[in-house]
């Protein structure tokens, strides 16, 4: 391992260094780095032939000394949760580890402890499709008590499939939230040279500890080149691409601001500024919500199989202005007058929820379904949780949810 190998295939010669496979490769398989960054794995009973061109090491990690960060400058608590971003790679097994301390935080993006006092800390390391809203609690009590501590921000790193619905969960948590709170994450992997986990890291770490303005946002490339972050209010972004860097965009409304290696730019003046009055936790989340997405031919058995005995809150994403199929209103009818709570969204990305256009509307709001304005169908899902755990009653629930708490409808909607 770590030799410098010329192999002769079927289709050219590879020149490259021999790296471990990987956790789960097969013994007929060996894996090379390339000299552009890449691995690849070649079948061994395909070559035909090669030779060692030069001697090396097992690749092997060394943490280089800690980052030594200026006492003069601001303090960032960066709380890993999971995910690449803040990762590196381990050659034994071909896995991502999350970095444990500064030294390796330092040794993946130095230039972090130029911008910061960056304080490290893997509160959990879960694939982002396993986050519960019990995570969601442990992530909001832990930035809460760095707030408290006297950060200039903090910086929440996650994988970025569910990455929306953190952020929406943090905005309601962290109402009022005097210094920004920003969340990221990589859409490729740190080992990759195509890897856009270290100026998603730089930006928000930049962001956190120098930014004007306070709240819950989500800082993602732009679009494919290195040039521009942006950076995106909790409740109104979502991931519309599976692999691309720039895969996360504001939806009904432009982002709060885009950051450049210079500084931020198209900085939206309404933001809140930092140091606002009147921060207040309320990190508690209810699992007692669903999200079902109507489809054409959705049967009431279908229906009631989704909806289970827990569930006390349903939010719907409806077609059109919010609708859904005749048969399924008198469930939902039913389901209201047992105490359950429904909310309407919408499929569609642009304009809002109106109950008083169709006669279909008009009779989903007389069985008391509650319209959700242009409200993203996550974030409504995250806030019903929220307000589950938070509101008293089903009166209170209700109006937390017709409530505008952290900008997650908007008064008039983009065209």
């Amino acid at each position: 391992m770590g030799d410098g190998l010329e192999l002769n295939t079927g289709w050219g010669t590879v020149h490259g260094t021999l790296v471990p496979r990987y956790q789960y490769d097969d013994e007929s398989h060996i894996v090379v780095k390339l000299s552009s960054g890449y691995n690849i794995g070649l079948d061994v009973s395909k070559l035909e032939g090669g030779r060692v061109v030069s001697k090396g090491e097992v690749p092997t990690f060394r943490a280089p000394p800690a980052g030594r960060a200026s006492p003069d400058l601001p303090r960032v608590a960066l709380l890993s949760t999971g995910g690449t971003i803040a990762s590196r790679v381990d050659y034994r097994t071909g896995a991502v580890h999350p970095v444990v301390s500064a030294s390796e935080l330092n040794s993946l993006v130095p230039e972090l402890f130029e911008i910061a006092g960056v304080e490290p800390e893997i509160l959990m390391s879960v694939l982002s499709e396993n986050l519960q809203p019990k995570d969601w609690t442990a992530i909001a009590t832990r930035v809460a008590r760095s707030v408290e501590d006297g950060v200039a921000g903090v910086v929440v790193t996650q994988g970025t499939d569910t990455l929306g619905y953190t952020a929406a969960a943090l905005s309601f948590a962290l109402k009022g939230v005097p210094v920004p709170v920003v969340i990221t994450g990589a859409q490729r992997s740190s080992d990759r040279p195509s890897s856009d986990a270290f100026l998603n890291l730089t930006a928000s770490v930049s962001i956190a500890s120098t930014a004007g303005f306070s709240g819950v946002y989500v800082a993602m490339h732009d679009d494919s080149s290195d040039g521009l972050v942006a950076l995106h209010r909790g409740t109104r972004v979502r991931k519309d691409h599976t692999s691309e860097r720039g895969a996360f965009e504001s939806v009904g409304v432009q982002p709060a601001a885009l950051w450049r290696r210079d500084g931020l730019v198209d900085v939206d003046p309404s933001l809140p500024k930092r140091g606002q009055k009147g921060f207040e936790s309320k990190p508690g989340f209810s699992a007692d919500a669903a999200l079902v997405k109507f489809y054409p031919g959705m049967s009431v058995s279908f229906l009631e199989g989704a909806v289970g005995a827990e569930t006390k809150a349903l939010v719907i994403e409806g077609t059109g202005m919010g609708h859904v199929s005749e048969p399924l209103v008198a469930f939902l009818k039913k389901f209201v007058a047992s105490g359950g709570l429904v909310f309407m969204t919408s499929q569609c990305l642009k304009g809002r929820v109106d109950l008083n256009v169709y006669e279909t509307g008009r009779d989903l709001k007389a069985a008391g379904v509650v319209p959700l304005e242009d409200m993203l169908p996550e974030t409504a899902l995250v806030k019903a949780m929220w307000s589950l755990a938070n509101g008293k009653n089903a009166a209170e629930v209700t109006r937390l949810m017709a409530s505008v708490i952290a900008g997650e409808t908007t008064a008039r909607s983009l065209g």
